[in-house]
C-alpha cells in the first residue's frame, strides 16, 4: 500500500508543477491577440491552474497519508519547512493567481498585470521545486 500512496504523491506532484510550465508562452502568446483569442488564452490559463490547484489537493493527501504511514515524524526539519513552503504555496495559488486574473478584465493596463501574472508563475515554480527539493532529498535542517 505504501508503494502506491508514494506513486500518487509523485504523479500529482508532477501534476502539481508540470502544467505551470504551459503558463509561460501562454501568458506571452497573450499579449496582442484579439477579444476572441484572448477569452481562449485565458480559459486555458484557469484550466491549468484549476488542474495544479487539484493536484496540490491530492499531493498534500498522499503526503499526509505517507508521513502517517512512513518512517518519518511530523516533526523531521525537512517535514515543517515542507509545511511551511505549502502553507506559503497555497496562499500564493489563490492570491497570485485568481485575483490577478479577476483583475485583467477590469483593468485596461493588461501588460502590467501579464507581467505580474508571469513574475507570479515563475515564483509558485520556485516554491514548488524548493518543496520537490526538500520531499526528495529529505535533508536535515537543524
Amino acid at each position: 500500500m505504501y508503494g502506491t500512496i508514494v506513486f500518487v504523491h509523485v504523479v500529482s506532484a508532477v501534476l502539481a508543477i508540470g502544467p505551470l510550465f504551459l503558463l509561460l508562452p501562454t501568458i506571452k502568446r497573450l499579449r496582442n491577440v484579439d477579444l476572441q483569442t484572448e477569452n481562449a488564452y485565458l480559459t486555458i490559463i484557469k484550466v491549468i491552474i484549476r488542474l495544479v490547484m487539484h493536484a496540490g489537493h491530492l499531493l498534500v493527501l498522499s503526503g499526509a497519508l505517507l508521513l502517517l504511514t512512513g518512517p518519518w515524524p511530523w516533526n523531521t526539519s525537512w517535514v515543517i519547512a515542507t509545511l511551511g513552503i505549502m502553507l506559503l504555496s497555497g496562499f500564493f495559488l489563490s492570491s497570485g493567481f485568481t485575483k490577478v486574473l479577476r483583475k485583467y478584465y477590469k483593468h485596461s493596463s493588461k501588460g502590467q498585470i501579464l507581467n505580474v501574472l508571469t513574475r507570479t508563475t515563475w515564483i509558485y515554480i520556485g516554491l514548488m521545486l524548493i518543496m520537490l527539493w526538500l520531499m526528495v532529498q529529505k535533508p536535515m535542517l537543524w
